[in-house]
């Protein structure tokens, strides 16, 4: 399969995946947690048949290292998920994920000593800016439109904040588990696809402490008031929202699946680049279609993060070798 293909699928996938979230949560805000089970579910299903051969294959990396790297995954898809309950618009939460280039960065030169460029530097400023913006426009939003009693809009407010609180921890910690894999697979190899089995599989008896919440949206997805689908052929109707959370599961398959492909396909720059124009186009897609509040404000903010993130892959440099074109690396040579 080849890097087109994989592209696709990314776009797709992942861009489809967030309507269908979106779908879900505009409904039942707290149904973060039945999400990622469902996807966790799904994925290390198809992982333990396809992967593991039914469990026969042994892992390439030790398990006590896909314990350490599982509680941090988990910890993080739980907390960005539930951060949703917290009055966090659904641009802004993928706003605050593109930060990720901020993490990754602070953690890199706190932990594994590295040292950057200036353009480096000037793009994580450009990001840390615009989710800043975004973040400040997000707040005022949240306190015009919760006006009433002065208790109630202070609470208002500080349940936004902890959801925001819940994203930066999620960042930082994704950006933990990037910098663990990365010397992980300089000891033992590239293993993606077997990590992201052990890293779906492991994890699913934290789901135990979650049991209540997730059965209650059961319930809720069931009783759900809006019109049910009937499913052709068999003559069964499903409620809509057990709809929604099928394909927003086979459209999270696709869209890691993609990645995946890319990223052995390509180079690294062109999988930032994908992704980073996949979050745009979602971004876009959720305002348009889902009618949510976007000021001006908001969309400079926007533009200044994807700015920072396409400075930070260099893209722009290698547009410019590309367009000189090979006559001018020749003369440059001699």
């Amino acid at each position: 399969m080849g890097p087109v293909f994989a592209v696709v699928l990314v776009f797709v996938g992942c861009c489809s995946n967030v309507v269908f979230l979106e779908l879900l949560v505009r409904d039942f805000p707290g149904c973060g947690n039945i999400v990622t089970f469902a996807q966790f579910v799904f994925i290390a299903l198809e992982g333990f048949i396809f992967e593991t051969n039914f469990g026969r294959k042994k892992p390439a990396i030790p398990i006590s290292n896909y314990v350490i790297m599982v509680t941090m995954f988990f910890t993080v898809s739980v907390i960005n998920n539930y951060a949703l309950n917290f009055n966090i618009a659904m641009p802004l939460h993928m706003i605050f994920r593109s930060g990720s280039l901020i993490a990754n960065m602070i953690l890199g030169i706190i932990i594994l000593k590295k040292r950057y460029s200036a353009s480096k530097y000037l793009s994580i400023a450009l990001v840390s800016a615009g989710i800043f913006i975004c973040t400040i426009m997000s707040a005022k939003q949240v306190n015009v439109s919760n006006e009433g009693s002065e208790d109630q809009g202070f609470y208002t407010f500080m349940h936004w904040l902890i959801g925001i609180a819940m994203l930066t921890f999620a960042l930082l910690m994704s950006a933990r588990m990037g910098i663990f894999q990365e010397t992980l697979y300089k000891k033992y190899g590239k293993h993606s696809k077997e990590a992201l089995f052990y890293n779906h599989c492991l994890p699913l008896p934290g789901f135990l402490l979650l049991s209540t919440n997730i059965y209650n949206h059961c319930v809720l997805f069931s009783q759900s008031s809006e019109s049910p689908m009937l499913i052709p052929g068999v003559e069964l109707t499903v409620p809509i929202m057990w709809i929604y959370l099928l394909i927003n599961v086979i459209t999270q398959y696709v869209c890691i699946r993609g990645v995946f492909i890319l990223t052995t396909e390509c180079a690294s720059l062109t999988v930032t680049l994908v992704v980073t124009l996949r979050k745009f186009l979602s971004l876009i897609f959720s305002i348009i279609y889902f009618q949510n509040p976007f000021t001006a404000w908001h969309w400079v903010g926007t533009a200044v993060v994807f700015v920072g993130t396409l400075l930070y892959t260099e893209v722009w440099s290698s547009v410019r070798a590309a367009l000189q074109g090979p006559d001018t690396k020749e003369k440059k040579a001699e």
